[in-house]
């Protein structure tokens, strides 16, 4: 009895703390079947405000950030001033180390980024303090939620132009192994052999990815996810959770699960799955072209729910997600199934998938999903990819109740933005993305500084948030 008298009590007095509140900004951070946070807002007898997101790329910001706490706060306050619910920090950029404790991995010390005045060049950090604990802490005061972005497969960089290259894969020759393997018109290659610095070249991959079908890769990615749910982050977003491109992985690691997916000993290969230097379908397909592509979008759907049980076995607080591209039509190529499984892709795109492709959806998977819905400045509204409203009303057909997700703009590399003065796109980007999904997100906060879009962004959430009163 006193039990429950204590019980009674503790929920009179959570109803009258929520039912007190002053702000008419009660946030949703959304969630899908696995989502162990739920409502934050309790019954207000008002419309819930989706959330809004801005990541906040490691590279991009490293001189601003790397050596600066009063920078950090600084550029977080403008955040939450323009109504901005969760900034999202990078803290394992595509060089594959990262900026926060481990022992898997070594921490970064420098970054590449451009200059205003358009050079290409190092950053070298100086600080020692805690990177990722300064963002927490300063943006817990403020009332921001901190999530962090994450890139899965990626394990080193060569960077552009010369500057030179970065990563594990670079410092360590056994991990050789563990680099994708691509099946070019000349042949498989190994991404390490790949030495080009040249973006134009057809041959560049800079990036160099690990292969997701590598049992000591996914061992290794889940190592480091796991040291990184010891903090106290509110989500952990995975970004390039996938393949490099269409033509990997072919290396006889992934030629033997492949073999055993389809419960043969033997094929033709590669050339019974994809014709060399093959970058989109084909008219004409090899005879195992769509179960290859099925078999990818498994391996990485169930490498998902790997990374989601990590994060539970840690800390159940913390929400799940992903970062992927709004351009679903030719996200196949990644070995990517970003839809529910009872969206079933066939009947829009039977020139990839197969009878089993639908089966490797994971949007159920996850808590929450962002969407990169990179449009031109001049396409903020429409029906189809390729217009940022069209994106999330796309993606809102895919889905549908497998997860909730936010879509938004890349407001520095997308045509019509990258010169800055897109000001009215970028309030416009706020009323076609929010309505039209669930939530807001941005990409990334270095342009937004740089262009000083801080008011034209608030206009936009403040006209959303009017909406909801």
């Amino acid at each position: 009895m006193k039990r429950l008298f204590t019980y009674l009590i503790t929920c009179i007095c959570i109803l009258s703390f929520v039912a007190c509140g002053s702000s008419n900004d009660v946030t949703d951070s959304g969630g899908g079947s696995g989502n162990n946070g739920g409502s934050s807002g309790g019954n207000t007898g008002k419309t819930e405000a989706k959330p809004r997101y801005i990541w906040i790329d490691a590279s991009a910001n490293f001189p601003r950030f790397a050596d600066s706490k009063e920078n950090i706060r600084e550029d977080l306050t403008k955040a939450k001033n323009a109504g901005f619910t969760d900034i999202v920090v990078d803290v394992r950029p595509s060089m594959g180390d990262v900026l926060y404790k481990t022992s898997y991995t070594d921490q970064i010390t420098k970054l590449d980024y451009w200059t205003s005045n358009g050079q290409y060049k190092y950053y070298e950090r100086k600080a020692t303090w805690d990177y990722l604990q300064a963002f927490i802490d300063i943006g817990h005061e403020l009332g921001l939620k901190v999530d962090a972005a994450f890139n899965t497969f990626t394990g080193g960089c060569l960077n552009p132009y010369g500057l030179g290259e970065l990563g594990m894969v670079f410092r360590d020759a056994t991990k050789r192994s563990w680099v994708t393997t691509l099946n070019l018109k000349q042949g498989l290659t190994n991404e390490m052999d790949l030495t080009s610095t040249n973006p134009s070249d057809d041959n560049y991959y800079g990036t160099k990815f690990l292969n997701p079908c590598n049992n000591d890769v996914q061992e290794y990615v889940l190592n480091l996810i796991g040291d990184l749910c010891k903090y106290n982050i509110d989500a952990l977003f995975l970004d390039r959770c996938r393949f490099d491109d269409l033509q990997s992985d072919f290396s006889d690691v992934t030629k033997e699960k492949f073999l055993k997916y389809l419960g043969v000993s033997s094929i033709n290969f590669p050339d019974d799955v994809m014709a060399p230097g093959t970058k989109s379908a084909p008219s004409s397909q090899p005879k195992y072209f769509k179960d290859w592509l099925a078999f990818r979008a498994k391996t990485i759907s169930e490498f998902v729910g790997k990374a989601v049980a990590k994060v539970r076995s840690i800390n159940s607080n913390i929400k799940v997600g992903v970062y992927v591209g709004a351009w679903y039509s030719e996200y196949y190529e990644m070995g990517v199934n970003w839809a529910s499984t009872s969206y079933d892709p066939r009947n829009d795109y039977p020139e990839w998938a197969n009878a089993d492709y639908h089966k490797y959806g994971y949007a159920n998977r996850l808590d929450f999903m962002l969407l990169g819905c990179y449009a031109s400045a001049d396409n903020v509204y429409g029906t189809t990819e390729w217009t940022m409203q069209g994106f999330c009303k796309e993606a809102k057909k895919k889905i549908g109740n497998g997860v909730k997700f936010a879509g938004g703009p890349d407001v520095g590399n997308a045509d019509g933005f990258v010169n800055g003065g897109a000001n009215q796109a970028v309030t416009n980007s706020v009323d076609a993305c929010i309505n039209a999904s669930d939530g807001y997100f941005l990409f990334d906060l270095s342009q937004v500084r740089q262009f000083d879009y801080w008011n034209s962004l608030k206009q936009g959430i403040d006209k959303y948030l009017n909406t909801i009163k």
